[in-house]
């Protein structure tokens, strides 16, 4: 720490810059790096990327497989470093709005929507991967449950790995979940809904409106109000909670733990898609007409 004397003539601590790396300098990457070096107290000090015109130009889940997801955390632990997944989808303000209206509430269902078109960038992984983890994480955050059951439905329309992902879930406090997710979209839409016992959230992620339904009435009337939803930038919310993490040495919003938990059930979806059932061959034919 270093002390320094204000105008006043009393000594005030200064915090040292804090210096921070970026490794991968893809899209994201390159979001992280950019972000980073607007941030007071911090110094970026340097991004690296195997490939040079990524280099030159300035996280997917936490790990490619569930062991290397442990083994990142394991070391984290015996280095005493401070380890934060970037779920960066729960430092947006309308997620964190959604989470404070159904707080203490008995949750019933959860329904998310991930659509847009095909990504150029993306070669390496499909729609579960690329976006489905991200909700995954979601369904756990909100009802601080983990997943046990997976229901996927997978298909391959126009790439090569699966575009168009259906998944449903139940998690062990029994809350029904569902995720829509594809390339396939001409447009980007993103969307949350919760249902509970006592009130209907609706929230969009994009416009970010959230809008709650509640005092429902036996005649079928109910009451609607808009949320006050905040207006940070996730990216920038997250950075910053993961450096207060690091200054602090307090767990971190997102733990590896549950960026290794998340990544694991979107593997199972991709392990155990649903199997189409095999048509009876009385059905094959033409229907004969009676009568």
């Amino acid at each position: 720490m270093v002390s320094k004397t204000s105008a006043s003539g009393q000594k005030a601590e200064v915090k040292p810059a804090l210096r921070i790396g970026v490794i991968g300098a893809g899209i994201m990457g390159s979001n992280h790096a950019r972000v980073l070096a607007g941030l007071p107290d911090i110094r970026l000090v340097g991004v690296v990327d195997p490939l040079p015109e990524h280099r030159a130009r300035a996280e997917k889940p936490i790990a490619s497989s569930v062991e290397e997801g442990h083994e990142i955390v394991a070391a984290a632990r015996r280095a005493g470093v401070t380890l934060m997944v970037g779920h960066v989808e729960r430092f947006n303000p309308a997620v964190a709005a959604v989470k404070q209206a159904i707080s203490g509430e008995d949750i019933l269902s959860i329904a998310i929507t991930r659509v847009g078109p095909f990504p150029p960038r993306m070669s390496n992984v499909g729609v579960v991967i690329d976006l489905a983890v991200h909700d995954i994480d979601l369904i756990r955050w909100f009802t601080e449950s983990d997943i046990v059951e997976v229901q996927p439905q997978l298909s391959s329309a126009v790439a090569e790995r699966e575009d168009i992902a259906l998944l449903q879930f139940r998690t062990a406090s029994g809350v029904l979940a569902h995720i829509n997710t594809n390339w396939l979209t001409p447009f980007k839409a993103r969307s949350v809904t919760v249902a509970t016992r006592g009130k209907y959230v609706m929230g969009d992620l994009l416009t970010r409106q959230v809008t709650e339904c509640f005092g429902f009435k036996p005649d079928g009337s109910y009451s609607m109000r808009h949320l006050p939803v905040g207006h940070d930038e996730p990216l920038r919310a997250e950075l910053i909670a993961f450096i207060r993490a690091v200054r602090s040495g307090n767990l971190p919003a997102v733990t590896g733990d549950e960026g290794v938990a998340s990544l694991e059930i979107a593997i199972r979806c991709l392990e155990n898609p649903a199997r189409p059932a095999v048509a009876s061959h009385a059905l094959k034919g033409p229907r004969r007409v009676v009568g």
